[in-house]
């Protein structure tokens, strides 16, 4: 069964329809547990989760090691992390299902998946950014953190788990799987696009450009996540 970890801080605009969409899979039986892994929060992120029933563990802010607090609570033998302003759609429990059962029984080499970008917003520049994403990664095989990842514990673990920093904790977690270790699922993470609406799409795609980068010329992510102008921690 899934344990998802969810990391937080200030979420509360964002956190009710991403849980939502994850009911199925706890009616289902799929989902055995949801844990928010919060950096923090000052506003109402705490006491939706407590509504929800999700366990809460508090880490110091920085997505890296919010994640990995969550993950070292989990109970499950598979992990789902997913950011907290990132709704997976209707299809994502079958796809998931479907995938975990063929790791289980042998019929493939264990994996971890990942879903199809999305946003939700409408237009051209919504549009063009989707394909951006998808073209990287069906050429760099390199999701990012909002399009979720399915991973089996015992994976995660012989990986050594997410490192405990602030910013590209995503990129530098699925560095470490082989080529044939990460599929993308049919199912779509659809990703709060406030950021973009309020930057302007090209300002802010320039700005992640720009940070990955600077990543891959080995400057500290927590420079990194000043630059990206968000709390480390943050959605």
């Amino acid at each position: 069964m899934i344990s998802i970890v969810i990391p937080s801080f200030n979420a509360g605009t964002t956190l009710v329809p991403t849980l939502n969409a994850l009911i199925p899979g706890a009616v289902d039986g799929l989902v055995r547990e949801a844990i928010l892994a919060d950096g923090g929060s000052t506003d109402g992120t705490l006491d939706i989760a407590e509504a929800a029933g999700m366990e809460i563990v508090r880490a110091e802010r920085g997505r890296g090691t919010q994640l990995r607090a969550g993950a070292a609570r989990a109970k499950g033998d598979w992990l789902l992390f997913i950011h907290a302003d990132t709704e997976l759609d209707q299809t994502w429990l079958d796809h998931a299902a479907h995938f975990m059962a063929r790791v289980d029984r042998g019929e493939r080499a264990p994996a971890a998946a990942t879903f199809r970008f999305a946003l939700d917003d409408d237009g051209v520049m919504p549009w063009f950014l989707e394909r951006l994403v998808a073209l990287r990664f069906m050429v760099f095989r390199l999701p990012y953190g909002d399009q979720g990842l399915l991973i089996p514990r015992r994976l995660y673990n012989e990986l050594g788990g997410f490192d405990p920093v602030p910013l590209m904790e995503d990129v530098a977690f699925v560095r470490k799987l082989k080529r044939n270790q990460l599929v993308m699922l049919r199912a779509e993470a659809v990703t709060s696009a406030e950021r973009y609406r309020s930057e302007g799409y090209l300002l802010r795609g320039l700005r992640n450009l720009f940070c990955m980068l600077l990543y891959t010329f080995r400057v500290p992510p927590r420079v990194l996540a000043r630059l990206y102008g968000q709390a480390p921690g943050g959605a």
